[in-house]
């Protein structure tokens, strides 16, 4: 344990948010690239989806076993074992030469990032032991899991501006090498004294289980899916998972203890991050896309224009870590959400308005999100005992990975729908099925057009988009108001123990 007055600890910060930030921010950097890998490793749109949500996909998965190996060898091993896989994973992601293997570099960068990710919220809360301290680190751990998320997109479109598409995974590297030997030499042991048998079976069951649910869901949001491998994903997917259960249960030292569920605080720590992380991502992806294939933003000036979420974010995170000792995670959580909801309901209103009106429903998105992001990780990790530190440190993690996937797959996918059943291209118009696929097909198909015909296509095809667009953001609406509602009641036993 790090003495209270060293302030050692927190350079020990300053470090683990280094490390935090890379991760999160590989879940979304490639928002403001897709259009470029697309066109550069010709990837059609099911491909698209997979580069996306194999890092999330498998770092969830990866996430139960990495918070019990952490617990059992200790925190700061897990946190220098996987520094240098990462790097060595953003190399090979760099340099990929088509959409395949960067779908598979990017699961070898999910590895890395799961040996890390349980590891940095279970060190801070071992180095800071004051409650009024605990609170502003986790609101600061907070900050960058939130900011790292929503500034992704920002140091893709700054990187491509300038760079090939390789470089959002390569500037990687340096801040591995800059990090890894001070993490070294300050960051204290902790953890360690667990000495539960991990479990490799059930990391299997649950990554596989994971796997078949989220693909079925990705079928489900095709125009044209397979009933057949719907039903074969979504079988499979629910037996491995049910196995998993089961496992649990009968183990006398689980992966997943699901007796923490049974505290209600902690339960609805995990539903507020999965659904922070789905709303967040969703707005992201589904504005980046329009930014740039709608309107003609450059990846840079598309980027620049979502810059509000991460400020509000990362100005609201450790100020709310501040106030939440006084206000606590109920109240909080309802501030937050409400002003998401103002700041998503002002976007499907003004949305074709001036850019200004934009970036402030932007701004207060990020306000409220940075907001609920430390009620949550504050909720999980206050509400779980210290020798499971890295058990609850994992569970919120997968919580966020799974609701990134979760983003992309329902929302994204649900753009991608509501776009090919809305678009109307004219009988005149000879041209290949592809352009009901995505935005992205129609407007390569376009610049193979004479002049009038391709008028024609991209002004359908952004009609056609500007309608999906509506229809995720309203969607985001009806989440938050019955997250509302059903959150502020599930946190009530917090104020009568205040």
């Amino acid at each position: 344990m790090v003495n209270t007055h060293d302030n050692r600890r927190w350079i020990a910060l300053l470090l683990i948010s280094s490390a935090l930030f890379l991760i999160v921010i590989d879940m979304t950097v490639l928002y403001t690239a897709l259009p470029t890998l697309t066109h550069e490793l010709h990837a059609n749109a099911s491909e698209k989806l997979w580069i996306i949500n194999a890092y999330p996909l498998m770092v969830a998965g990866l996430l139960p076993a990495a918070g019990m190996l952490s617990d059992r060898i200790g925190h700061k091993k897990m946190l220098i074992s996987g520094l240098p896989l990462f790097a060595l994973a953003s190399l090979c992601a760099a340099f990929s030469p088509n959409a395949e293997s960067l779908i598979a570099t990017r699961v070898f960068l999910a590895l890395g990032a799961a040996m890390m990710m349980p590891a940095t919220l279970s060190i801070v809360r071992h180095i800071f032991t004051e409650p009024q301290e605990r609170s502003l680190a986790i609101g600061i751990w907070s900050a960058v899991a939130a900011g790292g998320a929503v500034v992704g997109p920002l140091v893709g479109g700054l990187l491509l501006e300038y760079f090939r598409w390789g470089s959002v995974f390569l500037i990687n590297v340096p801040v591995v090498l800059l990090v890894l030997p001070f993490s070294v030499s300050l960051i204290p042991r902790c953890g360690g004294t667990n000495k539960r048998t991990i479990d490799f079976l059930g990391s299997l069951l649950i990554l596989v289980g994971l796997v078949g649910l989220i693909y079925a869901l990705k079928e489900l949001s095709k125009p044209n899916f397979s009933l057949l491998e719907f039903c074969a994903a979504a079988l499979i997917g629910f037996i491995f998972m049910m196995f998993f259960v089961l496992r649990q249960h009968k183990q006398s030292q689980p992966m997943i203890d699901f007796s923490l569920f049974s505290n209600r605080l902690f339960s609805a720590g995990v539903i507020i991050a999965v659904i922070t992380m789905s709303v967040i991502v969703g707005i992201e992806l589904v504005l980046s896309q329009r930014l740039q294939l709608v309107l003609g933003f450059t990846p840079l000036q598309a980027a620049l224009c979502i810059l509000p979420i991460p400020i509000g974010s990362v100005l609201a995170s450790p100020l709310t870590g501040l106030l939440l000792p006084r206000f606590g995670e109920r109240l909080t959580t309802v501030v937050g959400f409400i002003l998401t909801l103002v700041g998503v309901i002002g976007m499907i209103l003004l949305y074709q308005s001036a850019l200004t009106l934009l970036l402030i429903n932007l701004f207060m998105i990020g306000i409220g999100m940075g907001m609920v992001f430390t009620a949550a990780s504050t909720t999980i990790m206050l509400n779980a005992p210290d020798e499971k530190s890295g058990m609850a440190a994992s569970i919120e993690d997968v919580a966020y990975e799974l609701g990134s996937v979760l983003g992309v797959t329902i929302l994204g996918g649900m753009m991608t729908a509501i776009y090919s059943y809305t678009l109307f291209v004219p009988e005149q118009l000879t041209i290949d099925a592809r352009v009901y696929d995505s935005i992205d097909e129609a407007l390569s198909t376009a610049s193979t057009m004479d002049k009038d015909q391709a008028q024609i296509l991209i002004m359908e095809a952004s009609k056609a988009f500007d309608t999906s667009f509506v229809v995720v953001f309203i969607t985001i609406v009806c989440i938050l108001l019955v997250s509302t509602v059903i959150l502020q009641r599930m946190l009530r036993p917090l104020i009568k123990k205040s």
